[in-house]
């Protein structure tokens, strides 16, 4: 059986969870996701785990802030003008921006006053241990 490697193709089931057990996203129910090693698809260190692993491989595992998503910076929360926003806003809301170069970069409605609205540009999932539960379906080598 081949074991995954840096120029794999892998099929895999997974599962992610927040540190409290909360179910974040799975894939178990649905078809499994396919990657190339190394793509940029997924995270180095969730990565690194996969290397070695093969076929019928089930592993489950903890991934820090600093492997998964960062810390929350304070410097990724802007105040921005409210009369910037020509929409209804509310707190929770994932609104679109663009940066100087063009690029999309969403930002959280994280509070809204009379006058100012508190918008997280973090990853939503910054700070936060996750847990990961994987299931290797197949590996084969790239071409």
């Amino acid at each position: 059986m081949i074991m995954i490697s840096k120029t794999s193709q892998i099929t895999m089931h997974f599962e992610l969870a927040l540190e409290d057990g909360q179910l974040v996203d799975s894939n178990f129910d649905k078809a499994p996701a396919e990657f190339k090693f190394g793509d940029g698809s997924l995270l180095e260190a969730f990565e690194d785990v996969l290397l070695g692993l093969k076929e019928g491989d089930e592993r489950e595992f903890a991934m820090t802030p600093e492997k998964a998503f960062g810390q929350h910076n304070p410097n990724n929360v802007q105040l921005m003008p409210r009369s910037q926003f020509d929409m209804d806003l509310e707190e929770g809301m994932i609104v679109s921006f663009s940066d100087v170069g063009k690029n999309e970069l969403p930002g959280v409605i994280a509070s809204i006053g009379d006058t100012e609205v508190t918008v997280d540009f973090n990853h939503p999932l910054a700070g936060r241990t996750l847990t990961y539960r994987v299931k290797i379906v197949s590996v084969s080598e790239s071409v």
